[in-house]
């Protein structure tokens, strides 16, 4: 039961009666009648408990996106409902400070009908956010007092990483298909696929020509080249301590995701094969064995609910398994931080075996307001943050030059920057001849 403030009110104006009628018999006069309404508000309200509740509508949405959820009431008296209701969801499920009106709404649902309602949610995090409950407020016909009941309707929204980095896709598209050939004259790089014969042009490399080939025809063939097909990638994200750091906005973790997401969409289009492993001192996510279009959705999925573990890395066994996804050459991919302590004692033990059998790559999302803080000389205290900030980034950069001392290659750049340097790389790996 909860009684409404209409009736607070009329409790309040009924004071002023009992001051004028001291005694039982001002009270009476105010008490009885209010009980009365009371009373009669409660046996006319529709039953609560008897309402039949069910859900339909999204069940997914890109972090940054709304998702509608649709809440059908359906009251099976013979009393019209006149009810208020609350769908509680995680408080991350709204904007701050929208909660409390998004969630409420007030409806009528005449006797055996039924109404349907739509809550629009706007997540601020990843992951699975459940239904909490719906609670009802049946209000009687005079407004002084409501049936209040919940209610377990159960539905999950999965908010997916946001892929703010597909943008850059189209342009890296271009440059793969400038190395595929189909807009631009093949060169030959160290390590690339034979593809085709044509004629020759002048300006072309003359140790292309295929002499054989041009004593069978009637003009100078030349070869051409495209970068290999194939070649397997391991992604593997740090989801230790790490990876809970803030870079700018965002939580390192969801840069390095970012940049995985546009990485796996570039190499999928380039014919190559994309597997996932994140890892702290177990595994958390894998993707493995997707091919085609299964590959980026499977790998959304995966990531949408993957926090990171304020643990330390077991770089040991992060090795081992890497190395047991990742039986044949492949690149290996490791978004992991630079910072030196962990890396000297986790990471550069380890890299050896790694780099004994496949190419390495390094990416790490660096913190943008370091060469914010390097820039102030205005105040004292800016000087001191700008050593600070210098004495930061010397440390890094020492730090990738051990790993590129290893043979690894090491991409460094600030969130916003981190997925098209990342697929930059990969793009000059490939044309290389080095994947």
């Amino acid at each position: 039961m909860a009684l409404t403030g209409r009736t607070a009110l009329i409790a309040a104006l009924g004071a002023l009666v009992v001051g004028l009628l001291p005694g039982w018999h001002g009270v009476l006069a105010v008490g009885l009648p209010l009980l009365a309404g009371v009373l009669y508000d409660l046996a006319r309200a529709a039953p609560v408990r008897a309402l039949r509740l069910t859900r339909d509508g999204d069940t997914s949405a890109r972090l940054g996106e709304t998702a509608e959820v649709r809440l059908t009431v359906t009251n099976p008296e013979g009393r019209p409902l006149r009810a208020e209701l609350r769908d509680a969801w995680p408080p991350s499920s709204w904007q701050p400070g929208t909660a409390f009106a998004a969630a409420r709404h007030r409806l009528t649902v005449p006797p055996r009908e039924r109404r349907r309602l739509t809550t629009t949610l706007h997540p601020t995090r990843r992951g699975d956010h459940r239904a909490v409950r719906v609670t009802v407020r049946s209000h009687g016909p005079l407004g002084l007092a409501a049936r209040q009941g919940s209610h377990e309707v159960p539905w999950t929204v999965r908010v997916l990483p946001p892929f703010t980095s597909r943008r850059h896709l189209p342009a890296k598209l271009a440059r793969l298909r400038e190395l595929d050939g189909r807009t631009s004259v093949l060169t030959r790089g160290e390590g690339t696929e034979f593809d085709s014969l044509r004629d020759y042009v002048p300006g072309d490399d003359v140790r292309s020509i295929d002499w054989r080939a041009t004593a069978r025809r009637s003009s100078v063939a030349v070869r051409t080249w495209r970068p290999e097909r194939d070649r397997h990638l391991l992604l593997v994200l740090d989801t230790g301590r790490t990876s809970a750091g803030r870079v700018g906005d965002v939580p390192r973790l969801d840069a390095a995701m970012d940049a995985a997401l546009l990485l796996t969409a570039l190499a999928n289009r380039a014919g190559d094969r994309v597997d996932l492993l994140a890892f702290d001192r177990e595994v958390r996510a894998s993707v493995r064995g997707r091919t085609g279009s299964d590959v980026l959705p499977a790998t959304v999925a995966a990531l949408a609910a993957l926090e990171p573990r304020l643990v330390e890395t077991n770089t040991s066994a992060l090795a081992a398994t890497a190395l047991a996804r990742a039986p044949r050459q492949s690149l290996l991919v490791l978004f992991t931080g630079l910072e030196a302590a962990p890396v000297e004692a986790g990471l550069l033990p380890v890299l050896p075996r790694l780099t004994e059998r496949h190419a390495v790559l390094v990416a790490a999302a660096a913190d943008p307001r370091v060469e914010a803080l390097e820039s102030g000389r205005s105040t004292v205290t800016a000087v001191y943050e700008a050593a600070a900030a210098a004495h930061h980034r010397a440390e890094r950069q020492q730090t990738a030059q051990r790993l590129r001392g290893l043979g690894v290659t090491v991409v460094e750049a600030t969130p916003s920057n981190l997925a098209p340097a990342l697929a930059d790389a990969y793009l000059t790996l490939k044309a290389t001849g080095r994947l």
